[in-house]
């Protein structure tokens, strides 16, 4: 329950604001003697204190890679969500350096890109030294802009990866932002005024009132005032030639996405292409084995619908080759001494001789089940039949 996000609390960047901070990191908070103790039950106003309190900044530190308590502050204001107020009022605190760091920390993971550079890049006139714990456990010296650098720049800090926003160029093109406008601008335009100012008074003081102003001007003061100008197109040139090369930077890495995005749509299409062939490879054995068992099937068909006239002119004429020549003259003799089959007349001998190939018909009818008086089993007893098995018996 303690580690759980506030109900009330809106998903960032489609996710819960937790998540922001990778799951390991976040367990080792969960886990830490300072998230339990320090951090159980902070509302946005106590959480205020605990950031005073806070002595250096960083992410994970040791062997065992233990939190900061700076990192567990971070996630403390990811679980509760404080209001856009009170993270500008951290911003805009210039009593307590730590403080405005952990909120422009936060506002970097939550913010829009518009509101991190409209909040982050004035921190960057803030030259005070941070202590940053290292993640051998050592201290180092750092600055208050450096650490803002690192934030807008960079693509991790604190071992916590940083979302994704745009380049300050390709907001200026669209209009969401101003030209960013230098701190010292002002004060070297202030300069140039008063040195305006003190050669108009110079010039009234000699009485030079009918001279043209800039015809009174000295060499010396022109020189200053040009080397003054050349040094601010100078900074203009510095500044148009970075966002240049910021600007080919990220196409280069468009394109690199991009060849990426086509090695991979490759690397599958050709993956697909060797699983259908695959398929088709055993779709054509499926079909040759079953043109086999429709051949064999088609072959027995054709085995059993053989005429029962023929098959015993092949018995016979087989006893007749295993020597049963004078068995069936003893047969003859016999049967030609009856007088039923000779002393009668030629249809009275022709129905004698019907009658034994119709009892073989009804026997062999019997044998096949097919005449039972069950209509089903019947049936079946013909499927069977067709198929070469042997009838039901009931």
């Amino acid at each position: 329950m303690a580690n759980r996000t506030d109900p009330a609390a809106k998903s960032i960047r489609g996710t819960n604001p937790q998540n922001l901070v990778e799951k390991i990191l976040r367990s080792k908070i969960y886990q830490n003697t300072y998230w339990k103790e320090q951090c159980f039950g902070l509302t946005a106003e106590t959480l205020v204190d605990k950031a005073m309190e806070i002595d250096h900044l960083g992410g994970t530190y040791g062997g065992n890679r233990k939190p900061t308590p700076f990192m567990c502050l971070v996630m403390k204001m990811l679980q509760i969500q404080p209001e856009k107020d009170i993270v500008v009022e951290f911003i805009k605190n210039e009593d307590y350096k730590y403080v405005r760091v952990l909120g422009a920390f936060y506002l970097r993971l939550t913010g829009t890109d518009i509101d991190v550079y409209r909040y982050l890049e004035p921190l960057y006139n803030d030259y005070r030294k941070l202590r940053r714990k290292s993640p051998d456990g050592q201290f180092s010296l750092t600055h208050v802009d450096e650490v803002i650098d690192e934030l807008l720049t960079k693509d991790y800090s604190c071992d916590v990866a940083m979302p994704r926003i745009k380049k300050r160029w390709t907001l200026e093109s669209i209009g969401s932002l101003e030209p960013r406008k230098s701190a010292l601008e002002d004060d070297f335009e202030e300069e140039e005024e008063k040195e305006e100012e003190d050669e108009r008074n110079t010039e009234l003081d000699n009485g030079a009132h009918e001279k043209d102003y800039y015809r009174g001007r000295s060499p010396t003061r022109e020189r200053d005032r040009d080397r003054k100008r050349d040094s601010h197109r100078y900074w203009d040139r510095e500044y148009e030639r970075e966002r240049d090369y910021e600007r080919e930077r990220g196409r280069g890495r468009d394109r690199e996405r991009e060849r990426d995005r086509d090695r991979d749509r490759e690397r599958d299409r050709d993956r697909h292409r060797l699983r259908d062939d695959k398929e088709y490879g055993r779709d054509r054995e499926r079909e040759r084995e079953r043109e086999g068992r429709e051949r064999d099937r088609r072959d027995r068909e054709r085995g059993r619908r053989r005429s029962p006239s023929r098959s015993r002119s092949r018995s016979r004429d087989r006893k007749d080759r295993d020597g049963g020549g004078g068995e069936h003259r003893k047969r003859h003799t016999r049967s030609s001494a009856s007088p039923r089959r000779h002393g009668g007349d030629g249809p009275e001998d022709g129905n004698t001789r019907d009658e034994p190939k119709k009892k073989k018909e009804r026997k062999e009818k019997k044998d096949d089940g097919t005449d039972h008086p069950d209509p089903e089993i019947a049936e079946a007893n013909r499927l069977r039949a067709s198929l070469g098995l042997k009838p039901l018996r009931t």
